[in-house]
Order: C-alpha cells, then structure tokens, then sequence
C-alpha cells in the first residue's frame, strides 16, 4: 500500500530540514579549514620572506670575506 501523499509531504519536508542543518555544519567546518589553510600560508610565506632575507645577509657576507 502507498504511503498517503501527506505523510510523503512531512517526510520530505524533514528530510530537507536535516540536509539543511547538515549541510549547515558542513559549511561552517569548511570555512573554519579554509581560514586555517590562509593562517598556515600567511605563516609560511613569511617564514619565506625570512629566508630570503637570510640568504641575501650570507650572500653579502660571503662577498664581503670572499670577493
């Protein structure tokens, strides 16, 4: 026997409210994991800055005692 066409309805309708939460946390998991992957790239491109610094500071020494 065919489940009645209203509680079809109610069914769906709950259905869509949990994809709806669920997608809810989802997204907010996916942007916390995004602002985290751009707080870990700021720092590495830092930690970059840095050892290009460095490098330029031993290529003038390395001059400067070698050349």
């Amino acid at each position: 026997a065919a489940a009645p066409l209203g509680q079809v309805s109610e069914l769906a309708e709950q259905l869509e409210e949990r994809l709806f939460h669920a997608y809810g946390v989802h997204n907010e998991l996916i942007q916390q994991r995004l602002q985290a992957l751009a707080e870990v790239m700021e720092s590495v491109e830092e930690a970059q800055a840095e050892m290009r610094r460095i490098c330029g500071a031993v290529e003038a020494a390395y001059r400067d005692l070698c050349l």
